[in-house]
């Protein structure tokens, strides 16, 4: 892959020159896109699944972006992933729709065509008419299926198509650690739903880089604790910025209150990032004793909510982490990026989850999980494929209809004459130009080496500064 990216001319059309600055082109141009289709996604690792999706041996999902189409499957062996084309022929010998999904135990896969087999393992099983190929067109090793890159964390398998590019791990550093012991991997999805953007992939991963867009996106959460957001992005221009998310002006019981309604918001609005079984114990501790300091009675009060949703969830047989001890030892973000597509909102035990394919420089598919925990024995099937809905439909939960309401506006204000770039705050929305310049890194073959270690550097980097990425 190296020695191909070479060869090959690594000019970066648009390239980000002020790192406060971002090209609109970017986020339109035929050019880039293509860039982004040859240079880029050839070399990343790619959410493919998550695990739950094929528990069993020969359980096999088809995943697919930009024309690319690959097989993972469980086999005795772990999991692996193939190249989805008939070796014959071409044909896509599983699914073909793009996400396709079923179990290869007994027939293996078939391709449609003219009947030719493999097994999980991806050996060739059957060939209808061997007697019309010479021998050199049966040769078992050339009739392999071709394999895929894939590793598996945090209770997905990922995959790459670059068989130089650095491990998963070494891409995403100490964060996979992290969510690790979170017990992350088994987080299990109640619901899974999809839709299709009019909007650049880049304007809709970015729309969760910062939370600076809350008060106007999402107003319920702001009218509901305006000191979360006040403090940390208005406070700024006074010079101020509040220590922690309380008002002073208020009560230690008022600004409890204010806090548990925004928890209540949140999990009306998005369900994974606040479950409703932990607003119920929140709902419990509402008449606690506090201290009269609202610095004092808000750590004491998000402190015991914490120790009661471990214990609780604990009681029920859920497999939660120790909520206190992980704030001192596997702190995240209110949005934790995996780069290029993935990203996880954590808030107590639950998550919600976003994965972003371009399917055009102005069009992407955005897929939505709510995960939580769930006792042993107790988990319920794996959603297979996605509740495919309109970008626009009420049916979403309100929070990501907010932002959905935002993104497609925001891909036809990008061609505004005039509009030459984004104007980026170097404090909060910093993580928009990391990313950015991490995917000029790529375009312009930037070594692997450097890629990873800078690819790291968006750990914990939601609502950001503007960083040295070492290239």
């Amino acid at each position: 892959m190296a020695d191909q990216l070479d060869a090959v001319d690594c000019r970066v059309p648009f390239r980000v020159e002020d790192p406060e600055r971002i090209p609109a082109p970017r986020y339109y141009s035929q050019e880039f896109y293509q860039a982004e289709v040859d240079k880029l996604w050839p070399r990343v690792w790619q959410m493919a699944c998550r695990l739950e999706q094929i528990p069993e041996v020969g359980d096999w999902v088809e995943y697919s972006n930009l024309g690319s189409s690959v097989i993972v499957v469980r086999t005795p062996d772990g999991v692996k992933a193939y190249q989805n084309a008939c070796r014959h022929r071409g044909v896509p010998i599983a699914g073909g729709n793009g996400n396709g999904f079923g179990n290869c135990s007994e027939a293996g896969f078939v391709c449609p065509f003219h009947g030719w087999r493999w097994n999980m393992h991806g050996e060739n099983t059957h060939v209808f008419g061997k007697g019309l190929f010479s021998g050199r067109q049966l040769d078992a090793d050339d009739l392999r299926l071709r394999s895929c890159r894939v590793e598996t964390a945090i209770g997905c398998a990922f995959i790459n198509y670059d068989d130089e590019a650095p491990s998963l791990r070494d891409c995403i550093g100490p964060l996979l650690d992290r969510l690790e012991l979170r017990g992350v991997g088994r987080l299990r999805a109640e619901w899974w739903y999809g839709t299709h953007l009019p909007a650049n992939w880049k304007i809709a991963m970015e729309a969760f880089m910062e939370g600076y867009h809350v008060k106007t996106t999402h107003p319920q959460l702001h009218k509901a604790a305006p000191m979360i957001f006040e403090g940390r992005y208005a406070g700024a221009e006074e010079g101020r910025n509040f220590a922690l998310p309380v008002d002073p002006a208020l009560s230690a019981r008022d600004n409890i209150l204010a806090h548990f309604r925004q928890l209540e918001l949140t999990s009306a609005g998005m369900a994974g990032m606040v479950h409703a079984k932990e607003v119920a114990i929140a709902r419990e501790l509402l008449d606690i004793e506090l201290p009269e300091e609202p610095d004092q009675a808000f750590l004491g009060w998000f402190g015991r909510l914490q120790e009661e949703v471990t214990t609780q969830l604990r009681a029920r047989g859920e497999p939660v982490p120790d909520l206190n001890e992980m704030a001192v030892a596997a702190p995240l973000e209110a949005v934790e990026f995996l780069f290029p597509h993935y990203f996880l909102l954590p808030s107590l035990t639950s998550y919600s989850s976003y994965r972003i394919r371009p399917t055009g420089p102005e069009s992407c598919f955005f897929e939505t999980w709510s995960l939580t925990f769930f006792p042993e024995g107790e988990e319920p099937d794996a959603p297979m494929e996605p509740t495919l809905l309109p970008y626009d439909s009420m049916e979403f939960p309100v929070i990501p209809r907010q932002d959905y309401a935002n993104i497609p506006n925001q891909q036809i204000g990008v061609h505004a004459p005039g509009f030459e770039f984004m104007r980026l705050s170097q404090h909060v929305e910093g993580m928009i130009s990391n990313y950015q310049r991490l995917i000029d890194g790529y375009l312009e073959g930037v070594p692997a080496a450097k890629l990873a270690t800078a690819t790291q550097c968006l750990a914990g980097n939601f609502d950001g500064q503007i960083l040295n990425l070492g290239f």
